[in-house]
């Protein structure tokens, strides 16, 4: 043991320059541990363990470099539980209990407009005095998301004001299916409490500021010059609103691997602050004494420093550009005391400070792929050889160009590389051409698109913006055209099942690993992403899956495709459960699969897999069906789903999913071959979300549907033909139906 800790104190004391850098790191991992356990009481025991292994280490240790690194690692944990633990407390708002359709006066918070969608995105204060359907007084939560038709919204429309409207609210949604997107969670942080759709007639009751602000005055004027998507993504460019993009363009760019263009962070931060201190610099030296006799750099600094702030706050101020603008003035406060600045200190810096105040923010797709792809990237070039390889040399200028050109391609490949366990696990796609495509698409961006866009705003206060406006859209529609190109090509992005949060944690800790150490030991990490990696490919796709409420069920076909319970199924459901089942190609429906016997209100499936027959059979609509057929069918299935509750004799060899159970379990992942279940809710899972402050539990309502008599599979001979509702109208209820 005693040589054992003499060869770890001598590994620490090799690496000490490194230590520092797994603070963040630390603090992480107990934000992680806040998420990953289930309730108040683990947390607390938690902290605890972290506690009590930071206090034996100071005081087992001799005041040596292993007992300080254990201590402050265990500190650190501590923290950043703490941290993530304290800010859901502080958040905490209540939540609306279920569907209501309700009339309200409410000030508006923020305007979102939605310009490809056709829709505008108010986040709303509801005022008191809401009322439901029934004109019944109905509490609402503090803080709203509500969705209007563009051509509902009222003329004038600002932040401040207060309107009158009508809205069908509903909670927020967890995830449809397990791996699928959280947006309860994303919600609690942001105290939204409901989300919706608004009705017209909406009226202001009273008026809000003059404007819309310069955010939103820059994004039209922009929209106004440059048409669809390139208007939308110079406006993302310039204010970070991505509401002008259609859907195609913003696939073909996430495909591409240049979805990060639309999210203003480190590169546009970057190009700002350089472009401010060019200018200044340039300008300042114009005056002779002011060149003599001053420290110009110093004040192109600074100025520097408030177009990062201005540009920050302008676009929002979203965790991202929060995190690159630190960064930023990290770079320039170096800068300015002579010292190196891109290190990755600095991205260890960023952290911690990104934690402090939003250390929720670790567990999304935003930071993770920010900061993997700036530590990949501060790795790689702090590395001795890669240094000499592609530093400054005394060569001509084509082998220059070569040189710097073969420096961005490695970049680009391994930051594709760090992303790709992080595009899995939340996306659940990979692009495969990204490292080409940004090649030229980095380049054309900070070089062309933002110069020229700026002389475009710059020249249009005089009038004489229209040849910048024409150059910045003929470049944007360059980017677009690499886009689609890239994303079109054969392979561009593989599609993978659902990634388990372990598989994640090891790639994870494994490039982790491998980019902050310096010694051999930093190749250890290796074999931590290529486990990760080979337990990520090996993983089978689940062979059905059923979202929460029951209404949408996928089903793995015989060919590897999937196919589709109901014949109306929305685009989001729709890609929702192609993602989560690895699939890319378009689903199809139950009723057209030749495995698949349908109804107008029912399917029945058989499925060999492992040389086991499997018999699905669920619902698809809302209509009673006679009783004696409907069980019989129950008990010849091994497997039923049903959005509503079924009656006790419905008893399926193996599994029953209706209305009771799927409200316990939320929506259910299951693989045919192994017989295994894993569900979106978990047993004891107390985070504020999944259990919150309900309002207007009881006083829910929804859809009545018309109770007419309905069909089971087999009993007639239009079952093998693709249902129609072709009703001549409703029918009064008959007993023994359900």
């Amino acid at each position: 043991m005693s040589r054992a800790y003499a060869v770890l104190e001598t590994w620490l004391e090799a690496e000490r320059d490194q230590l520092a850098l797994w603070v963040p790191v630390a603090m992480g991992a107990g934000v992680a541990a806040w998420f990953l356990l289930p309730d108040a009481h683990d947390w607390t025991i938690a902290a605890l363990c972290f506690a009590a292994i930071a206090a034996g280490a100071a005081a087992a240790g001799r005041g040596d470099r292993t007992s300080r690194a254990v201590a402050i690692a265990a500190l650190s944990a501590s923290l950043g539980l703490g941290l993530v633990w304290s800010r859901s407390e502080r958040v905490a708002a209540p939540v609306l209990g279920g569907p209501v359709v309700a009339s309200m006066t409410a000030r508006v918070e923020r305007i979102e407009p939605l310009t490809a969608r056709d829709l505008v995105r108010l986040t709303l204060l509801p005022l008191p005095g809401a009322t439901n359907a029934g004109g019944k007084p109905t509490r609402l939560p503090p803080r709203i998301r509500v969705n209007l038709a563009t051509a509902d919204a009222p003329i004038g429309l600002t932040p401040g004001a207060v309107l009158k409207l009508r809205a069908r609210l509903l909670p927020p949604p967890g995830p449809a299916v397990p791996g699928a997107y959280d947006f309860a969670q994303t919600a609690w942080f942001a105290q939204i409490g409901a989300t919706g759709r608004g009705f017209a007639p909406v009226t202001i009751v009273t008026p809000g500021g003059a404007s819309s602000g310069l955010r939103a005055g820059l994004t039209r004027i922009i929209t106004d010059h440059i048409a669809g998507s390139a208007g939308g993504i110079a406006a993302s460019l310039a204010t970070g609103d991505v509401g002008s993009i259609t859907q195609a363009d913003s696939d073909a760019l996430r495909k591409a691997g240049l979805a990060h263009l639309l999210s203003v962070s480190g590169l546009h931060i970057t190009a700002a602050v350089a472009a401010t201190m060019l200018v200044v610099l340039r300008l300042l030296a114009l005056s002779p004494w002011l060149a003599l006799n001053t420290r110009l750099p110093l004040i192109a600094a600074l100025a520097g420093a408030v177009a990062a702030i201005g540009y920050t706050l302008l676009t929002g101020a979203e965790v991202p550009t929060i995190r690159s603008c630190v960064a930023a003035l990290g770079v320039l406060v170096a800068l300015a005391l002579g010292r190196q600045a891109m290190t990755l200190r600095l991205v260890a810096a960023g952290a911690v400070v990104v934690m402090l105040f939003w250390p929720e923010s670790i567990s999304g797709p935003s930071f993770q792929l920010s900061f993997a792809a700036v530590t990949s990237i501060m790795a790689l070039h702090e590395h001795p050889r890669i240094a000499a390889l592609f530093g400054a040399h005394e060569e001509r200028r084509a082998r220059r160009i070569l040189r710097e050109g073969g420096s961005l391609l490695l970049t680009g490949i391994v930051v594709e590389l760090a992303l790709m366990p992080i595009a899995v696990f939340h996306f659940h796609k990979a692009g495969v051409y990204g490292a080409v495509a940004n090649i030229v698409a980095i380049p054309l961006t900070t070089f062309v698109v933002m110069p020229v866009e700026a002389l475009a705003l710059l020249f249009n206060t005089a009038g004489l913006g229209a040849p910048f406006w024409w150059l910045t859209a003929k470049s944007l529609a360059l980017l677009l055209w690499i886009a689609h190109i890239t994303a079109a090509a054969p392979g561009s992005v593989t599609a993978l099942p659902a990634m388990s949060t372990g598989t994640f944690a090891l790639m994870m800790a494994g490039m982790t690993w491998l980019a902050l150490w310096r010694t051999r030991v930093r190749w250890w990490g290796s074999a931590a992403i290529i486990v990760g990696a080979c337990w990520s490919l090996t993983t089978r796709a689940p062979d059905l899956l059923v979202t929460g409420d029951g209404r949408h069920v996928a089903l793995r076909t015989a060919g590897g495709g999937l196919a589709l319970l109901r014949d109306r199924t929305g685009d989001y459901a729709r890609a929702t459960l192609g993602e989560n089942s690895g699939v890319l190609a378009e689903a199809g429906l139950m009723s057209d699969d030749p495995g698949t016997r349908c109804s107008r209100d029912m399917c029945v499936a058989d499925r060999i897999v492992a040389g086991r027959r499997w018999r699905i059979a669920a619902t698809r609509s809302a209509y009673p069906m006679p009783i004696a057929p409907f069980v019989a069918a129950c008990g010849d299935a091994d497997i039923v789903i049903s959005d509503r509750r079924l009656p006790r004799t419905c008893t399926p060899r193996w599994l029953k999913l209706d209305k009771p159970m799927l409200a316990k379990t939320g929506g259910i992942a299951i693989l045919l071959s192994r017989a295994t279940v894993t569900t979106v809710e978990q047993p004891g899972d107390r985070h504020p979300w999944r259990d919150p402050v309900r309002l207007n539990r009881t006083g829910a309502t929804g859809r009545k549907a018309y109770p007419v008599r309905g069909s089971v599979p087999g009993n007639n001979a239009a079952d093998h033909r693709r249902g129609s509702p072709d009703r001549a109208g409703p029918s009064p209820p008959r007993a023994g139906n359900i």
